[in-house]
């Protein structure tokens, strides 16, 4: 009897462990009676009837990514090409709709990224796509969310990730872009040297604003001690004409002597003979004697009736 009764309960145990079956995290389990469906089963351990219910499919609740490259041509008819991210996953509640309205949903959005873009970067220039790739995966969103939202997808978020133009045009691109420095770096050094030259200039024309200064400083004092040593002269008896060509002659030789100290001068006075000196004195009395005698005729000279008139 009691090995008759083990037969039956061994199979049921069987039938019954042929019916436990488990769900991961983030999967739900789609089950079907008679190839109908009938239930979504979430995470854990569950049970179905065996021989008339069976498992049908399980769908994946994580967010998933999908890499779409799309080559296209910009507005200045430059190839290019795009790698968008597709971030998308099913809620929970949308399950049915995911699994039996779409049969393969990587192509569908593959289709609808290709459509967008194709449709969206022929408007722009290269240069426009680099600043407006986020415009790009804006409307590549918003496409897929009014197409996908009726399967059951949600769109996480679309993105850009890469854009790629021909390798001639790359190349033609860092060309251009080497170019624009080096013109930058020109300007920048041709600033430079107008700023170097300008205080070049200005500090040239203060020094010799100062040299000027300080040769007319040097005169005045010159002209007071020229001035102070006439005073002294007169006062011993020699009238102004001797005194200052007496002056002019002891200069003369002061500076004959300062050139013989300096052996390796190459200044030379003219005139230097050992009669000019001499000379000199007699040229300056007889120039102070015609001036004064033409100084003194025109004080004696009669004035015009006519300045008479007018006074």
């Amino acid at each position: 009897m009691i090995p008759s009764l083990l037969i039956p309960i061994v199979l049921a145990l069987i039938v019954i462990s042929m019916g436990l079956f488990t769900v991961r995290q983030a999967t739900a389990v789609i089950v079907q009676r008679l190839g109908k469906f009938h239930s979504i089963r979430q995470a854990g351990l569950q049970f179905k009837v065996p021989f008339v219910d069976q498992v049908d499919g399980r769908v994946n609740l994580k967010i998933q990514q999908l890499d779409v490259m799309v080559e296209t041509k910009t507005l200045d008819n430059v190839f290019v090409r795009l790698k968008v991210a597709v971030q998308f996953r099913i809620p929970p509640e949308n399950v049915y709709d995911a699994f039996y309205k779409l049969q393969n949903p990587g192509e569908q959005i593959t289709a609808y990224i290709f459509d967008t873009v194709r449709a969206e970067v022929p408007k722009m220039k290269l240069d426009d796509v680099f600043v407006r790739k986020d415009d790009i995966a804006i409307a590549i969103r918003r496409e897929l969310e009014e197409a996908m939202n009726e399967y059951g997808y949600n769109i996480v978020k679309a993105l850009v990730t890469d854009i790629d133009p021909d390798e001639e045009v790359k190349r033609s691109m860092n060309h251009i872009n080497a170019a624009e420095r080096k013109k930058l770096a020109a300007e920048y050094e041709g600033e430079a040297e107008r700023i170097r030259i300008v205080a070049k200039a200005r500090a040239e024309a203060e020094s010799k604003r100062l040299q000027g200064q300080g040769i007319a400083d040097q005169r005045r004092e010159i002209a007071k001690g020229l001035e102070e040593s006439v005073d002294i002269l007169n006062n011993v008896g020699i009238n102004s004409q001797e005194a200052s060509a007496l002056i002019v002659v002891t200069q003369h030789y002061d500076t004959l002597q300062s050139l013989g100290e300096h052996g390796k001068s190459s200044l030379i006075l003219m005139p230097n003979s050992p009669s000019s000196g001499s000379e000199m004195l007699s040229q300056m009395v007889a120039s102070f004697a015609a001036s004064q005698q033409l100084g003194e005729q025109m004080k004696a000279a009669p004035i015009p009736v006519e300045k008479q008139a007018g006074k």
